[in-house]
């Protein structure tokens, strides 16, 4: 039967500074973790070390911490994704200042399960020992974390040897037992914490791998920035390995990319997840022995392995008291490429201390209006909400106007295969273009469409598209144009000259050929009739004929004459009309025309000679002057065909 494949742990190694921290690992490991000849030299941890056991169910990966309060910052790059803290406190010292600030920030980096190690022990008697146990303790559980395990330490420095060391064996034991593995939502993201060159191989740097997978011949980007560049190699505790998993320490050997361009605290990342952002949207907590932190207050961001200057900005309130959470930005002086959902840090850099720390909401947000309750209700969901809920809220909300796979991942800290894998239960589609819209959002833009297409299709029986556009308030391009190529496939519009035209069944193309017949032969008898054309209740026998006349009428080729003095209309073809003003303009100069002259000139009666002259003095083609016709005001302009 093959052995079961043991866990990873990734565990901090904190607490104030010479209280035995690296000489602890190095009883544990072997491993010795000051690598930096000043570090020999001064007695004291100034890089992040690195070393690593094996115990009962799990390969523990240790990152010793430095102590000093000088190198918080260095603290922070290391705690960074990992999974539990040794709570180092020497036996003779207790718990000091830098002790408080390691838990805190452990703590508001999400870290909830901790084993102290009472170290020097042999230094002190029993019961001392107990006192600093419970003291360090109570900083935990003050905190919110969980300490599993008490184990008791000594003789790291004599020559006696250590002893106590299998009961942190044992505690580290304790910690795999029910650890969850790291979830892969593909999405890699490795914040850099050493960067350097090896002969024969080039740029090589190591951090603690989450949110995705990484293998040989991966495409990554190095962000903020975006450079791409591939991996070369990979290795897990010196060995090669062709893949790694997120939750392990990783040396990722890079191609493509000089080891001067990988900025302090760089990340590596998948290529086009994240981009940097001066605005993130965070919900924070105030450590309980923090000052008051008025909005505005200038902080210190700590965020994977890069510090950045910012400007705190509170959103629900104007000051931060101790020990208080509040929904926050802060503005940035320098990008900043951080997935949602990370931990950050903030401090204050006079007097150099952590005074709050929180949780990422928005990793490309821009500045909100404060106390205002749509953006608090938006940023408070996105506090309380699994990314798949996240997903499926934001699809949501974009409504009519879309959002992309890209943001919709930036958001909820997904790789896209995740996120398309969780759009496909809430009723959303994905365009070509990755344009994520919600179905039924889509519905509301076709049906729009129609409503429009049915109540406004003029004469061309088209709406153009930019009518369309403004008729959905907020509607993005590509989900208009998307909702438009539907009902097309779908056969219920036509998309044709820029416009938007209804489809015409065929029932409908029948009736329009028959509508076409009748306007044809109704134009051809009154051609035929000339200026003495049918009467108007001989040609009008129906509504069909109505309807066609009033259609011919339309576009010009009938004019309508009326007779006011008989109270009648007379239909005359344009050609007819076009005809008679022929004739008439000769006549029309000097003194002019009367009626019976006219319909003799015309060879008509005074029945149709009548009408003919109002149409003529409506279209100024003639004008009356007593009982004669002279020539109107737009003679000059050429002969008329009527209206």
């Amino acid at each position: 039967m093959m052995a079961p494949m043991p866990g990873r742990l990734v565990v901090g190694v904190v607490g104030h500074v010479d209280h035995g921290k690296t000489a602890l690992v190095r009883a544990l490991t072997g491993i010795e973790t000051d690598r930096l000849p000043e570090e020999r030299r001064r007695g004291i941890s100034i890089a992040l070390g690195f070393a690593h056991l094996v115990v009962p169910g799990a390969v523990v990966d240790l990152i010793d911490m430095p102590g000093h309060e000088r190198f918080v910052r260095t603290l922070v790059s290391g705690a960074t994704g990992v999974d539990a803290v040794l709570v180092v406190v020497a036996a003779n010292e207790g718990v000091k200042p830098q002790t408080v600030e390691h838990v805190d920030v452990a703590a508001l980096l999400g870290v909830g399960r901790a084993v102290v190690v009472v170290t020097k022990a042999d230094l002190v008697e029993a019961g001392r020992v107990s006192e600093v146990a419970a003291a360090a303790i109570a900083v935990c559980v003050g905190r919110g974390i969980e300490a599993r395990a008490v184990a008791v330490v000594g003789g790291l420095d004599t020559a006696g040897g250590a002893w106590g060391l299998e009961d942190v064996r044992a505690a580290m034991a304790g910690l795999a037992v029910g650890a969850m593995a790291a979830r892969d939502v593909g999405a890699p993201f490795l914040p850099i914490d050493r960067a350097f060159s090896v002969a024969g191989h080039g740029t090589v740097v190591t951090g603690t791998l989450r949110g995705g997978g990484l293998a040989v011949g991966d495409a990554v980007a190095l962000v903020p920035g975006g450079s791409e560049a591939r991996v070369r190699g990979l290795q897990v505790h010196g060995g090669r390995v062709a893949a790694v998993g997120p939750g392990q320490r990783v040396a990722v050997n890079l191609r493509g990319v000089e080891v001067a361009a990988v900025r302090p605290g760089a990340a590596l990342a998948g290529p086009g997840m994240l981009a940097g952002s001066v605005w993130l949207s965070l919900q924070v907590r105030a450590t309980a022995g923090a000052p008051a932190l008025p909005t505005t207050a200038r902080v210190r961001l700590l965020v994977g392995t890069q510090e950045v200057e910012a400007r705190l900005r509170l959103l629900d309130r104007d000051v931060l008291q101790p020990g208080q959470q509040a929904l926050a930005q802060v503005q940035c002086a320098e990008a900043v490429a951080v997935p949602a959902r990370e931990h950050v840090i903030l401090r204050l850099a006079s007097p150099a201390s952590t005074v709050a720390g929180g949780r990422v909401l928005d990793n490309a947000a821009v500045r909100l209006r404060r106390r205002d309750a749509g953006v608090l209700a938006r940023l408070a969901s996105l506090a309380g909400a699994a990314p798949e809920d996240v997903v499926g809220m934001e699809v949501e909300a974009a409504g009519v106007g879309g959002t992309t796979l890209a943001r919709l991942g930036s958001l909820a800290g997904l790789g896209a295969a995740a996120v398309a894998g969780v759009l496909e239960g809430h009723g959303a589609v994905v365009l070509r273009n990755g344009l994520v819209v919600a179905r039924m959002a889509l519905a509301v833009v076709e049906a729009r469409v129609l409503e429009l297409v049915g109540a406004e299709a003029g004469p061309a029986g088209q709406v153009t598209a930019a009518r369309v556009a403004a008729a959905v308030p907020g509607v993005g391009e590509w989900v208009l144009q998307e909702a438009l190529r539907r009902l097309a496939a779908a056969g219920t519009v036509r998309l044709e000259g820029g416009g938007v035209a209804p489809v015409r069944r065929e029932a409908e193309f029948r009736q329009a050929d028959a509508a076409s017949a009748l306007e044809g032969r109704l134009a051809a008898a009154l051609l035929r009739g000339g200026l003495a054309p049918p009467d108007d209740a001989a040609l009008v026998r129906d509504v069909a004929a109505r309807r066609a006349v009033a259609a011919l009428v339309r576009a010009g080729v009938v004019v309508r004459a009326a007779d006011r003095v008989q109270k009648r209309d007379v239909l005359f073809h344009r050609d007819a009309v076009a005809a008679a003003q022929v004739v008439l303009t000769p006549l029309l100069v000097g003194a002019g025309v009367t009626v019976s002259e006219v319909g003799a000139a015309l060879g008509i009666s005074r029945k149709f000679s009548v009408p003919l002259l109002e149409h003529l003095d409506a279209v100024q083609f003639t004008r009356r002057v007593g009982d004669r016709r002279v020539s109107g005001a737009r003679q000059a302009c050429g002969l008329h065909r009527g209206s």
